[in-house]
């Protein structure tokens, strides 16, 4: 899929990873709808985006409300052919802290926003992208989600986020197989430590810290280092069932 094609819903896309993703198809001649739940930061990065790009105030675990907007976001950018799910929380906890063990709704949340929300918003995105007119391949749209290598190694106090996160590597490969009659791929991107919002927060010595963690480049990643990921994924088809780890070769530790 060419970029300048690209008609995408970008969950989470008022901030971070989905903004970094938006800015990308955006200057390469897509167009956007960004779900936030955020009203205001939602409306000033699509008016900073320009009129490529839409806002929709989405609580991706509503079935309803992302039902409505997506099929709002499809007549809005006359089409609809890709999702690309950002949104998250990190819901960070021990099971068994010093105020006692977890409540269960953190780890519930946790789990209804990243995996939950995920599906949700793919599941809507692909019953409209099914009807779209076959391109090359037979290809009708792309969904890419995304997933952590805190799937693949969670750290103490991470049951909850490495949960929903395994989650969303566990049905990439189900649903790409399911899509596949429709001409829709299915990818997950399992991002390492990268610049977001988070982590400009944090004092400068754990930001120097987590920096010497990473193997090589020893640095943290560039959000729009998962952007072109994302495009990489859009132009090749052939990319369909599999979980991308970006990483720089990290291994997560326990704590």
């Amino acid at each position: 899929m060419q970029l300048n094609q690209v008609k995408a819903i970008i969950t989470g896309g008022a901030s971070g990873l989905g903004h970094a993703v938006a800015q990308h198809l955006v200057a390469n001649g897509g167009q956007v709808a960004l779900f936030d739940v955020n009203e205001e930061k939602g409306q000033e990065a699509a008016k900073t985006l320009g009129g490529s790009a839409r806002f929709f105030r989405t609580d991706v675990t509503s079935e309803e409300g992302v039902s409505a907007n997506v099929t709002a976001a499809r007549d809005a950018l006359g089409g609809l052919n890709v999702v690309v799910n950002c949104a998250g929380i990190l819901g960070a906890g021990r099971m068994l802290g010093k105020e006692g063990p977890m409540a269960l709704g953190i780890f519930a949340s946790t789990v209804m926003v990243n995996l939950v929300g995920s599906f949700n918003v793919a599941k809507a995105g692909a019953a409209l992208m099914q009807s779209n007119e076959a391109g090359e391949d037979g290809e009708r749209g792309v969904i890419i989600n995304t997933a952590s290598v805190a799937a693949f190694e969670g750290q103490i106090g991470q049951a909850a986020y490495s949960a929903s996160k395994g989650g969303v590597v566990g049905m990439t490969l189900p649903m790409a197989r399911e899509l596949s009659r429709f001409g829709i791929r299915v990818a997950t991107i399992a991002p390492g430590i990268f610049w977001t919002p988070m982590v400009d927060g944090m004092p400068p010595q754990v930001q120097e810290s987590l920096s010497a963690s990473i193997p090589f480049p020893s640095r943290l990643g560039k959000p729009d280092e998962f952007a072109t990921t994302v495009a990489f994924i859009l132009g090749n088809r052939y990319i369909n069932g599999e979980t991308i780890r970006l990483d720089g070769a990290v291994r997560l530790q326990p704590k």
